[in-house]
């Protein structure tokens, strides 16, 4: 039998940290500070850094398999923790800001983190946690922020800078096993708690390949890329990663994500790519169109996240700015598709292309089932739930530090494919092209909101008999909840008072601006709602709405 004469190395995060900070080394993270000039730092020193950290970190205890997470913005040492933490061996557990606190919390004690890293700016939202987090042991702080805000709350408080102080720069890694976990993320997109993805460092190292490759954002060390998408959110895209891996320079907006400060970013630091959903580009064409600025440097913008509008993206042809779809989501790491229409084509005819979610790379395997389970043709015509599978995508849901991998069967098929609640159609050369969803899931402004969580928030008023929530268009958001409700026999509340009870359970981004009160809410022949009657009504202009 013949076998392979090749070497069998891992791929590790820290081999991407490793080359990143030597054959880079001269590549920068500038992170934006408010302050007339904003604080750079280069790949090396980014390394050294990263050293420094994973010694602090193993003095406080952090072992390898273990979870540390981060509440933080875009930023430097955002990026050190990125590299340091799965390097040294642990898991980095990125927290979502966006989430209600009970959520937070629910992730935070799911995950077992016993560390949490913060910038200062987000204390005000950590510390109310902290007291429904036992198991938290330490918190690091990074950046200005009030500090007294944490006595008596927090077990130990650390402040990042001087935790690193005069600790060495080297680290010596440990050779792991490529398969080992690297970095987790929640996602609130189905119902229910939220469900933990576990990425290997495998995993996260071919992902930053191909996120690299020319037929994906194929960025380069010529290149800055503006890094718009949180860290928070799908480890940002795998840019912070791949990023490293290729030596693009790093522009990091930390909490400065208004379109103000954002167009002075492009101005000023001209970087030539930027990834973020469609209602930062909405917002910044607004604010350029108010107050012109020169854009000029980007000529390449990956949106992703909810469907870009055709309008927008020829609003930024004007400009000079071409705007690429990719599709993904948490359990795809999350790169899925990418929407570079194919070669030889004049501009009238990429459009078309230009409007899909994108074709598959390699390392993505796609289908499409129907409501039978058959597989459905790639004809551009023939519409399924799409379902992947590959080398970056998820096979199972993480079930505690006590529990077996949860593969709930209406996310994973028999034979192990993930189905993505997603329905649309393939042309025959890989072209995706999403049309519905097969959960009524709403995506708002590149964010999940569960109807049946609004449901059953607003159910719990004493005044509702019943709630129906439904996503309708909306020009800046892509979509926002329709709240339909029908009240109890001698019910005087409003909306406004609705609005105010899920305000104190639901995140203020998720609450509706659309309601309508209904004699009762349209059932199918089981007994659950039928959301595409209320959908079709509402488009039909057949509901009272009231918008707050």
């Amino acid at each position: 039998m013949l076998h392979s004469t090749m070497q069998d190395v891992p791929l590790l995060i820290s081999r991407i940290l490793a080359h990143g900070s030597t054959i880079h080394g001269r590549s920068t993270v500038t992170t934006w500070t408010g302050e007339p000039e904003p604080h750079r730092r280069t790949f090396a020193e980014i390394g050294e850094r990263a050293a420094q950290l994973a010694h602090a970190l193993r003095e406080l205890g952090v072992d390898e398999g273990q979870p540390a997470g981060t509440l933080m913005w875009n930023n430097a040492e955002h990026v050190e923790a990125y590299l340091a933490i799965p390097s040294m061996g642990a898991v980095l557990h990125t927290l979502n800001l966006r989430l209600p606190p009970e959520q937070l919390a629910y992730i935070v004690n799911h995950a077992a983190d016993r560390i949490i890293l913060v910038n200062g700016s987000l204390l005000p939202l950590l510390v109310p946690l902290l007291p429904h987090l036992p198991r938290v042991e330490h918190v690091i702080v990074a950046g200005p922020g009030d500090r007294s805000a944490l006595d008596g709350v927090a077990p130990a408080v650390h402040d990042y800078e001087e935790l690193i102080a005069g600790r060495p720069t080297r680290y010596d890694w440990p050779e792991l096993d490529e398969r080992a976990p690297a970095a987790m993320c929640y996602t609130s997109g189905t119902t229910g708690d939220p469900k933990g993805v576990v990425y290997s460092h495998r995993s996260i190292y071919l992902h930053s390949m191909q996120v690299n490759m020319t037929e994906s954002m194929g960025l380069t060390d010529r290149d800055t890329s503006l890094v718009v998408v949180p860290q928070f959110h799908v480890n940002a895209w795998g840019l912070p990663h791949s990023t490293f891996m290729a030596g693009v320079h790093m522009l990091m907006p930390d909490r400065f994500l208004q379109p103000a400060p954002l167009a002075e970013m492009i101005e000023r630091e001209r970087p030539t790519h930027a990834a973020a959903v469609p209602t930062i580009w909405q917002g910044l064409l607004a604010e350029v169109t108010a107050n012109p600025r020169d854009l000029t440097s980007l000529d390449r913008v990956t949106i992703g996240g909810s469907a870009c509008p055709p309008s927008l993206m020829e609003a930024y042809d004007k400009l000079g700015v071409r705007l690429c779809h990719a599709w993904g989501m948490t359990e795809t790491s999350p790169l899925g598709t990418m929407a570079n229409p194919p070669a030889g084509l004049t501009a009238e005819e990429e459009w078309p292309y230009r409007l899909t979610q994108g074709r598959f790379p390699a390392g993505v395997e796609a289908r499409l089932t129907g409501p039978g389970g058959d597989i459905m043709p790639w004809d551009g015509e023939s519409a399924g739930e799409l379902e992947v599978r590959g080398p970056w995508i998820a096979a199972a849901y993480y079930g505690g530090p006590d529990a077996e991998p949860l593969r709930p069967e209406d996310k994973f098929s028999p034979d192990g494919w993930l189905k993505t609640g997603d329905v649309g159609t393939i042309s025959p050369d890989g072209f995706l092209t999403l049309t519905d969803r097969a959960k009524d899931v709403i995506k708002s402004g590149g964010e999940w909101i569960s109807s049946v969580e609004l449901e059953n928030a607003l159910m719990a008023h004493p005044d509702v008999a019943e709630a129906a929530v439904v996503a309708v268009p909306d020009e800046k958001w892509g979509e926002r909840p329709l709240a339909t409700v029908v009240l109890k026999e001698g019910a005087t509340t409003d909306y406004a008072e609705l609005r105010a009870f899920l305000g104190e359970s639901i995140a203020k981004w998720q609450l509706p601006e659309r309601w309508t009160i209904v004699p009762t809410v349209p059932k199918t022949s089981v007994g659950k709602f039928d959301k595409k009657v209320i959908r079709r009504q509402y488009a039909e202009g057949a509901l009272d709405i009231t918008e707050l």
